[in-house]
């Protein structure tokens, strides 16, 4: 909220009352109420400031996205709207439940979100931070405030992930209020219904919100049904002045049906289709934290915050090549069994932050910094012999339950600190460092035979990163910004154990290292321009990756893949370049651009780099889109907004030879580039209601963004055609 106008209509309710009872004391003045309306980030988006929550965040590429200010689809988490003006974001389009976010940057693979440090209000939600590090649960949109993306300069603070962090901050309490009420009730096509409900408030010392929610729909594509229920609970009991305790809990669990991919031949004739009927998946999950903070003084803060994650994979289905039809077996008059995969998630946290400001030389700075423990375990259970039949059915043949079993663990252990020096009154710099401790354990069978029995094998890393960032201010609302940060990945449990016998691990197997780097200039120009403009490079040493020697596939290091490019937001509120009142509205156009140059630049298998018809130097990395285009317009006035967005993404190769013509189970092969069109509008009215419909895919393009080599289904995933939504809300 602007201070200004606030400060001004205080001060004058104050001389006017003040006049009145110096003039007849009995006389009562009665005021209209004064309505203040924040009319600040009209786009949506904002930045984070230079400390917040005991985190540095100055001299970093950064966005905040404001669910409350864009005219998403948040009812089906609608990503590329969601994202639409963070620049470089791409999406896997795969799955239009929403249930599953899979988002990334720079070249890398949006596999649920993996490459990013994904957390909720601060805290982690992945199954674990190294060892297996796919987000299967993304919090409902319609709950969320704010979503906060850093890139790859986040490592130094969130760990040393190439990705960045994305942290969905949840709605905040009424403060004013023992009690409040949201609810949003959704319809649209193929049956989708979507419910919201919230409530909020403090009473005294606590304050509170929690939401119930829950949306299912037939799904698009045939054999794609989905059912998810998601419910939180947060309560914070002020102790003092200083010192502030937190309790949240999430619970969530979802039914998907998984319809499979395609064949590129039958994608053309008709993307709707499905030949898998059998195929389900399922997540149940929980996530639990306790966050303490006491403000010891107003120049030092303490931070601490511990978390829980127990969570499930669970997937029944016929896994075959589509192909091969999955019909039933004239022998038994029944399908064939279904192969049952089962992952159990334990992940334990605690993460101590503090920050501090001090004087140095005259000028005061700014220190932050803390530890952080983190302990997961998962139980692996799969190629179950399943039920014949075609309902979410988790059963396994009782003789040979599970013909692989391992166990995973990660201990991790870290220590962090930056410093923000202010030199002079214009340049910030902001060296930092980081130190892990990262122990990886596996053990079990990856067959029943008797050579499928695993060595235990453990692996220990001591990882030191470090990077520099900088900011100058040039106006009072611009600055250039620019930092270096090293990145780092261990092994995973997918890369540490041998898919089948055949299949041969590297002895010399090493974790992948690198660095990201960004130059850019943003801020705003008067009322009526933001910007951000960069530059990026980010540098992936030991990419981890299989080629086939000698018969069976060799797990190793495959070589060194480098992005470089540049990530542009510009947004222009149009009117007010003309009208310095607001009475015809706000008109914000809007371009989110990336260009995006990633490619292998060295390949390290010493048994092919002289084979040129094998080599990938200089071959563009799987699934990174050369361009990735978004532009958009909307039109406020009073209660009514307008948006419609144009998304022009680039085509992109799905392996890393870059086989341009799809085989013929349609695992490999390119993705040519598509252009969508979405539109949306919605009303508030009376200052409680609110009335919001939109088209998703509005030209119903044809269009796909992943292929698969195994769940949700072998072959080409088809994105959604044209939809619709209608949602009605009241809050109170």
């Amino acid at each position: 909220m602007n201070k200004v106008p606030f400060l001004i209509a205080l001060t004058t309710c104050c001389a006017l009352s003040f006049k009145a009872q110096t003039n007849d004391s009995l006389k009562v003045l009665n005021f209209n109420e004064i309505i203040i309306k924040d009319e600040s980030n009209l786009g949506g988006t904002d930045k984070l400031s230079d400390l917040k929550d005991n985190v540095i965040y100055a001299g970093k590429k950064n966005d905040i996205i404001l669910l409350s200010k864009i005219n998403a689809d948040l009812s089906t988490n609608n990503s590329r709207q969601i994202f639409a003006k963070v620049p470089g974001i791409s999406i896997w389009e795969s799955d239009g439940s929403g249930i599953q976010t899979s988002v990334a940057s720079r070249g890398l693979n949006p596999n649920r979100s993996w490459e990013f440090n994904v957390r909720q209000n601060g805290y982690d939600i992945s199954p674990d931070v190294f060892g297996y590090p796919e987000s299967y649960y993304s919090p409902p949109t319609e709950a969320i405030e704010s979503i906060e993306v850093v890139r790859g300069a986040a490592s130094l603070q969130y760990g040393p992930q190439f990705g960045g962090l994305l942290n969905y901050q949840f709605k905040k309490p009424n403060v004013n209020k023992p009690f409040s009420l949201e609810s949003n009730q959704t319809f649209g096509s193929y049956g989708l219904f979507n419910s919201y409900n919230a409530v909020n408030g403090s009473i005294k010392k606590v304050s509170y919100f929690g939401f119930f929610h829950h949306r299912s729909a037939n799904g698009w594509r045939d054999n794609s049904k989905y059912s998810t229920s998601t419910g939180h609970l947060s309560l914070n009991y002020k102790i003092s002045s200083k010192l502030n305790l937190t309790a949240e809990y999430t619970r969530t669990g979802y039914e998907s049906q998984q319809p499979g991919g395609l064949t590129d031949s039958q994608f053309n004739a008709n993307h709707q289709q499905s030949f898998r009927e059998r195929n389900w998946f399922g997540a149940p999950w929980n996530v639990a934290s306790v966050t303490l903070k006491y403000n010891i003084f107003k120049t030092l803060n303490i931070q601490l915050k511990s978390f829980a994650v127990i969570g499930q994979r669970n997937s029944v289905g016929y896994l075959k090549a589509i192909n091969l039809k999955d019909s039933i077996n004239p022998s038994t008059l029944q399908y064939n069994a279904r192969q049952v995969d089962r992952d159990y998630y334990e992940n334990y946290g605690s993460e101590l932050r503090v920050s501090s400001k001090y004087k140095f030389l005259g000028k005061e700075h700014t220190i932050a910094g803390g530890l952080r423990f983190q302990s997961a375990h998962t139980t692996r259970k799969q190629l179950g012999v399943g039920s014949t039949g075609v309902d979410f059915d988790l059963n396994t043949n009782s003789l040979n339950e599970f013909g692989r079993v391992l166990n995973y663990t990660t201990t991790n252990y870290a220590a962090f600190a930056e410093n923000i020096f202010y030199i002079g009154k214009k340049l910030k710099v902001v060296p930092g460092m980081r130190f892990e401790y990262i122990e990886n354990t596996v053990k079990g069978f990856i067959n029943t035979t008797s050579n499928g029995q695993l060595n235990n094998d453990k692996r220990i890393r001591n990882v030191f990163l470090y990077g520099i960032g900088a900011e100058f201010l040039v106006t009072s609302r611009t600055n250039i910004y620019g930092n270096y940060s090293t990145a780092y990945r261990p092994v995973t449990y997918s890369e540490l154990t041998p898919s089948s016998t055949t299949e041969v691990i590297d002895p010399n197997l090493k974790d992948a290292s690198g660095f990201n780097a960004d130059l850019g200039y943003r801020g705003k120009i008067k009322n009526f321009l933001t910007f951000d403009i960069s530059a990026f490079y980010l540098n992936y040493n030991n990419r981890i990756g299989a080629v086939t020697q000698s018969g069976s596939l060799f797990r190793t290091n495959i070589g060194t893949s480098v992005s470089k490019g540049i990530e542009s937001y510009i947004e222009i509120n149009v009117l007010s370049l003309f009208c310095k009142n607001t009475k015809y509205g706000n008109l914000i156009m809007y371009a989110s651009n990336s260009f995006i140059d990633a490619k292998y630049t060295k390949w390290n298998n010493p048994a092919i780099t002289t084979d040129p018809l094998k080599s990938i130097e200089n071959k563009r990395v799987e699934y990174a889109p050369e361009n990735i285009h978004r532009y958009g317009l909307t039109y406020k006035l009073n209660g009514f907004s307008f948006t419609t967005q144009l998304s022009d993404v680039g085509s992109v190769y799905t392996d890393a030879s870059n086989t341009e013509i799809a085989n013929n189970i349609g695992t490999i092969g390119k993705l040519q580039g598509y252009r969508l069109i979405d539109a949306s509008f919605a009303y508030t009215f009376l200052e409680k209601y609110l009335i919001k419909a939109g088209v998703n895919n509005l030209t119903d393009q044809k269009y796909s963004t992943r292929r698969a080599g195994g769940y949700p289904g072998p072959g080409l995933l088809p994105g959604n055609a044209r939809t619709y939504f209608i949602t009605v809300g009241a809050n109170f």
